[in-house]
């Protein structure tokens, strides 16, 4: 298969675009380096290893050799003794016996979702080759956003029948990520005032899956249920919270008549008249887009600060400030469509297999035919 770092560098510039960026952003600019896995710019069956600098602390090159040495150092190291509500912080010093945050910090950090979009990203690359496209955009942050499931789709229905990667480039065009250019200055406006009290701000996104065939996933085995890989895919990433398929929360609401999705005859597929299901029933794909909502927490980290305790005093003091973004809402869109990706990916491949893209283009060919 064709892979170039040229594919991995657009979605890797991509994650780090959107307003209600920290100051960190100024100085990361991410580049790949592909050091395996590939011979003339094509796979070879072995596994594709690649390499990220991580530039954010070169302000600290004079400390960090130190503070993250894997050696011993003689020189005493400041630990961090102050956790933040919300994040990783605590439960990691409890759990692994710390006595200091700062590896917590690290390992937790949504700094790792750099590399995990690098890697996705060529999954998608794979998608792509069979017509499978995945895009997404901001359809709610803060309190400002969308009134429901059917504004939602009448902004981004004629998106999508040009595929996934037409709307996330409509959707990059906005500074966070919005279709709707209304709705995107209200959302600039609410970043603004929250930046100013020192607070940050969440949301709710939609990744949308286009060209995916029917059957993919099973309603036989729990564990390949192509909804419950996908919710997993999402919430395996940080500050995620939750996950809705389709009309999600808003199904609980309403009666069956409004919920499920008629299904018709075209004379040669069948089809569903609606696709409030998300493109998934029973944990199969239906030939439908698939769309799913991730729901995102306000990053912890804010400039204003709130109680928590020091693990040395024991005593309740102010949460310390690091380098952190007001809202990584737009940022997070990116992430979440590049993670979806190898879940895809599997599935297909454990619908039609083969061993090279030839092979699997001429299974999927006689399963489509």
């Amino acid at each position: 298969m064709p892979v170039s770092a040229e594919s991995i560098s657009l979605h890797l510039a991509r994650r780090q675009e959107g307003y209600g960026r920290g100051g960190r952003m100024a100085f990361e600019k991410d580049m790949v380096t592909i050091t395996s896995g590939l011979r003339h710019g094509l796979t070879m069956g072995s596994p594709i290893s690649m390499s990220l600098a991580n530039r954010a602390f070169q302000k600290d090159a004079d400390n960090w050799p130190v503070v993250m040495s894997a050696e011993p150092v003689d020189e005493a190291v400041e630990r961090i003794t102050i956790p933040r509500p919300g994040h990783a912080d605590l439960i990691g010093v409890q759990k692994y016996r710390f006595d200091d945050v700062r590896p917590v910090i690290e390992r937790s950090s949504a700094r790792e979702t750099a590399m995990r979009v690098a890697c996705c990203a060529i999954a998608r690359d794979f998608l792509n080759y069979f017509g499978i496209e995945i895009g997404g955009h901001v359809i709610q942050l803060g309190n400002i956003g969308y009134t429901g499931w059917d504004s939602i789709r009448e902004t981004s229905s004629a998106l999508l029948e040009a595929g996934g990667e037409k709307l996330f480039r409509e959707a990059d065009k906005s500074e966070v990520r919005c279709l709707d250019p209304q709705l995107t200055e209200q959302m600039v406006d609410h970043i603004k005032k929250k930046r100013k009290q020192g607070s940050s701000l969440g949301g709710i996104y939609e990744i949308v899956i286009t060209g995916v065939p029917a059957g993919l996933g099973s309603y036989v085995h729990w564990d390949r249920k192509l909804d419950g890989l996908l919710a997993q895919a999402i919430l395996s990433t940080q500050a995620m919270k939750g996950v809705q398929v389709g009309l999600g929360f808003e199904a609980g609401k309403l009666s069956g008549h409004e919920v499920h999705d008629e299904i018709s005859w075209d004379g040669s597929t069948y089809r569903r008249k609606t696709n409030r299901a998300g493109g998934i029933e029973g944990g199969v794909s239906t030939g439908m887009p698939i769309i799913i909502q991730g729901i995102m927490k306000p990053i912890p980290t804010m400039l204003t600060p709130i109680k928590t305790v020091d693990i040395d005093t024991k005593e309740e003091v102010d949460t310390r400030y690091e380098r952190s973004d007001v809202c990584a809402l737009p940022r997070a869109v990116v992430v979440a469509e590049n993670v979806l990706a190898p879940v895809i990916a599997n599935a297909f491949l454990e619908k039609y297999g083969g061993d090279s893209i030839a092979e699997i283009s001429e299974r999927y060919s006689r399963a489509r035919s």
